[in-house]
Parts: structure tokens; C-alpha cells; sequence
């Protein structure tokens, strides 16, 4: 069976709405780069190395699964699934802060 060339980039629930709302946030008072210093902190010590590449390259840098996937060479499948984990673990920690 051949190789299937798309794959959804559309995430939805909590983890990825508050990840996106702080990546996005941009505020007078400062809490919005105190939250995004958090949250590479977090990504930087809590996160697998792959996790952390795939975490960056799609919130930070744009990129879709399928490209993440072409360039580490792993299935889209395993892409999402090691940034569904990465998310949950990103989620778990930010709520604490946000």
C-alpha cells in the first residue's frame, strides 16, 4: 500500500488552544513573555529531544506534519502521535500558570 501523502494538521482541545494562546498572546504588562519564557522552559526540560524538535518546528516555525515527518523520516502517524504526547505533558504543566 502506497504511502499517503496528506495528513490533518487540525488539532483541536485544550492542550492546543492554550499552547496557541500563549504563543500568540501579546500583552502590555509583560505576562505574555513571562508565559512564553515558561513555556520553552518547559519544552527545553520536560520534553523528549524528538518531542522538543517536533514541538518547535510545528508551534514555532510553521511546519506541517507531513513535512516534520519527511524530514525526521518517521510516519505523519508517528509525528502526531509524539506531539499529541508532548502536548498533553506541555498542557499539564501550563495550567498551572496560565
Amino acid at each position: 500500500m502506497p504511502r499517503r501523502e496528506s495528513y490533518s494538521d487540525t488539532f483541536t482541545g485544550e492542550a492546543d488552544k492554550g499552547i496557541r494562546a500563549i504563543i500568540e498572546c501579546d500583552d502590555d504588562e509583560g505576562r505574555a513573555s513571562d508565559l512564553k519564557r515558561i513555556l520553552l522552559n518547559v519544552i527545553k526540560n520536560e520534553l523528549t529531544p524528538r518531542q522538543k524538535e517536533i514541538i518547535m518546528l510545528y508551534y514555532f516555525k510553521g511546519v506541517d506534519i507531513v513535512r516534520i515527518s519527511q524530514k525526521l523520516g518517521v510516519t505523519p502517524q508517528a509525528v502526531s502521535a509524539a506531539m499529541s504526547r508532548a502536548r498533553l505533558k506541555l498542557y499539564r504543566f501550563m495550567q498551572y500558570y496560565y
